[in-house]
């Protein structure tokens, strides 16, 4: 039977960020995920690093980290970064009021405040009814669905990880882990089961109260439409908690209420990311108590097309994302022995911020 210093169960990109960790450790890894590959949370998003808005202290440093080591296995694995930066367009005074006071925050210092004019420099698609918006240089953006099975491959042929596809964790154990192909015997566990917390240890989900929230996601087709980077409308202000700490947030939030309740309700923000085939991915609404459904994507294109001018943009994929919360934010971490960890981002932000979890969680266990 093979030995391991370590066995991760999840090819997401938190179980991914673990293996990781501990190979630049010198640690002999195993990675042990049920799908081909990864195919739920980690590849259902838009494959952004998020910088600005990032609520200060540690969500912000892992945001800082993950974004450096982002940079380190681009550049390893051969994976395209297809956007740089962020640009955050203001369509409401409310909103413009709060990107000039983040950016004269100490986290906003390498940001600058657009007016109108200069936005539609940077994107000649903004609609005519903005008010101006701010550029972000230190945001990121890979096609997670293509970027992630990169790194798994990555891993194995050139870190040396074993990747034992096909199989499903069933129960940590003294010596390892069972799943349903057999026992992998290691000195320490990780499970990082994304969404999967209820399935793989229900009393835990129950203690913590996990559960889904459902995303609308869409892709379009819009042929007049180039993006300078990952574009953030100012909906997506009220989400984000660098933001919503700012003194014009509570003034936005108001206007939005009144103008807009059935988007706050529905959680409904935009962002839209382009990628190398010019589509655009475009999302999203957040449901925590059911499913999503024509409304979201209704109230999304609508938002999209006060966003954006894109004549003839049409819809040509949907699909519903999936991301665990819980009472534990931004992370559940529980440690059913002294050599285990069940590990999950509870706060949407995993593709942020999961290298520096990965890089924490390997520094418990070894030291």
């Amino acid at each position: 039977m093979a030995s391991f210093d370590l066995v991760v169960a999840g090819a997401g990109i938190l179980g991914l960020a673990h293996a990781l960790a501990a190979t630049r450790r010198g640690l002999k890894v195993a990675l042990v995920e049920r799908d081909p590959q990864a195919r739920r949370s980690s590849v259902q998003n838009f494959g952004f690093v998020t910088l600005a808005g990032q609520a200060e202290g540690v969500t912000r440093s892992r945001v800082i980290r993950s974004r450096e080591a982002w940079l380190e296995v681009t550049d390893a694995a051969r994976i395209p970064i297809l956007q740089r930066g962020a640009l955050l367009v203001a369509r409401r005074p409310e909103s413009l009021k709060l990107l000039e006071e983040y950016a004269s925050t100490p986290s906003g210092e390498r940001c600058h405040v657009l007016t109108a004019f200069a936005v539609r420099e940077h994107l000649p698609a903004a609609s005519p009814h903005i008010v101006g918006g701010m550029h972000s240089p230190d945001e990121l953006r890979v096609e997670a669905r293509e970027a992630l099975p990169a790194i798994l491959r990555w891993l194995e042929e050139v870190k040396g990880v074993t990747v034992y596809r096909g199989r499903a964790a069933l129960a940590i154990e003294a010596k390892g882990l069972a799943t349903d192909g057999g026992f992998i015997e290691a000195g320490a566990v990780v499970v990082a089961p994304g969404s999967n917390v209820a399935a793989f240890a229900p009393e835990l989900a129950a203690r913590m109260r996990a559960h889904d929230c459902r995303l609308q996601m869409l892709r379009l087709r819009a042929p007049s439409v180039s993006l300078p980077a990952v574009v953030m409308g100012d909906l997506s202000f009220l989400r984000y908690e660098g933001f919503a700490a700012m003194p014009s947030a509570a003034a936005l939030r108001e206007r939005v209420a009144s103008k807009q309740p059935a988007h706050l309700a529905a959680g409904v923000h935009v962002i839209v990311a382009q990628s190398a085939d010019g589509s655009l991915v475009v999302g999203d609404s957040h449901r925590y108590d059911r499913e999503t459904d024509v409304e979201d994507e209704a109230l999304i294109l609508g938002e999209f097309a006060a966003l954006l001018d894109a004549p003839g943009a049409q819809v040509i994929d949907r699909w519903t994302g999936v991301y665990p919360v819980a009472d534990a934010k931004p992370l559940l971490a529980d440690s059913p022995g002294p050599r285990a960890r069940v590990i999950a981002v509870t706060n949407g932000l995993g593709m942020s911020t999961g290298f520096a979890i990965g890089e924490e969680t390997i520094a418990e266990l070894f030291g």
